[in-house]
């Protein structure tokens, strides 16, 4: 009853939480409440409910405001709420770091588990910003693609043409479970998680570092955390926002970060099918970097026709491609030049 008076952005954190641990099959009990944990973001929250109470504000004054403004519309609410609703007495965490923030949330979660502080962990992020200020402040960015004639092509990662990305809206949430927790009750792995790195870019609010170094040693602290060597991945899922500047410099820091075998990689960008869904992407993104290791496919980058001077590697243009994958990396970055990346491995 109280959700329905939350913003948006918390009913998709707890619709993706609910279906996450429904196919976990994992059951919340008083004997294993304390061992389970929640750590769902948002990179900006409640926009929506914001504005609607202002307005009220402005044309009503402080009476017409609900009691439910409040805790309707900040972000670890959804942690909160789903705490609340299964009885979750673990940690209970929501981690902001902009269009990191899901990537951040499952790579904290992993080493809550792995320093023993919970044995399962929800986590993801959520995020419902195509708001009128959520476009508007975007749009005053010139972060935003101005292909209103031709939406469905408007995402175009890697493309000569791209001109900004495309809103979208949504939650991606993952069950991590400590791994011989998961074996005892016969749990359906998916694939593991085998390393998480984090840094910043220390550069601009907005901008990445074109020379992609930033984002390109996060990406080697990842596979420093996962023992792996450049030629072990073989998947990335880019960030791949369908700017003209983040684009190339993902593109260099891939180069920074696996050397010669950047040219072997394979790299797509699923925000060229779902937009860019800001807080929530990279827990959208963790679950198709996961459903590319167990369905062996990596997914394609839809509308890219000519690829733009300094993308030169092997993004997938428009078709799916079934290949062995044994490591999928995922990359993040996010406004303030905070970067994530968490490399999943195929079950052992």
């Amino acid at each position: 009853k109280d959700l329905k008076k939350m913003d948006t952005f918390i009913h998709y954190g707890m619709v993706a939480a609910d279906e996450a641990l429904k196919d976990s099959g994992l059951e919340i009990t008083d004997e294993n409440a304390e061992r389970v944990g929640v750590a769902i973001g948002s990179g900006i929250g409640g926009l929506p409910m914001i504005e609607v109470s202002h307005e009220k504000l402005v044309k009503g004054g402080p009476r017409k405001i609900s009691p439910f403004f409040v805790p309707g519309s900040i972000i670890n609410m959804i942690s909160g709420n789903f705490s609340i609703r299964y009885g979750v007495k673990g940690p209970n965490i929501s981690i902001v770091t902009a269009c990191s923030t899901g990537t951040h949330n499952i790579g904290e979660s992993a080493r809550i588990i792995a320093y023993g502080d919970a044995d399962v962990m929800v986590a993801g992020g959520a995020e419902q910003a195509s708001s009128p200020l959520g476009i508007a402040g975007f749009a005053a960015a010139r972060a935003l693609s101005s292909r209103n004639d031709d939406p469905e092509a408007a995402s175009r990662p890697w493309d000569k043409d791209r001109d900004g990305f495309v809103l979208g809206d949504g939650a991606g949430v993952l069950v991590l479970e400590e791994y011989e927790h998961a074996k005892k009750r016969g749990a359906k792995i998916y694939a593991e998680i085998a390393g998480f790195g984090y840094n910043s870019d220390a550069y601009h609010m907005t901008m990445p570092v074109a020379d992609g170094s930033g984002a390109g040693r996060c990406m080697q602290l990842a596979m420093k955390d996962a023992d792996l060597n450049p030629e072990d991945i073989d998947y990335i899922n880019a960030h791949g926002t369908s700017t003209p500047a983040g684009d190339v410099a993902e593109t260099n820091a891939i180069k920074l970060a696996l050397g010669d075998s950047a040219n072997k990689v394979v790299v797509s960008s699923t925000k060229s099918m779902t937009g860019h869904l800001l807080g929530a992407a990279g827990g959208i993104e963790a679950v198709f970097s996961v459903m590319a290791i167990k369905d062996q496919v990596a997914p394609p980058t839809i509308n890219l026709d000519n690829p733009g001077e300094g993308c030169d590697l092997d993004y997938v243009p428009h078709t799916a491609r079934e290949m062995k994958i044994d490591y999928a990396l995922s990359n993040s970055f996010g406004f303030g030049g905070t970067n994530g990346t968490l490399i999943f491995k195929k079950p052992s």
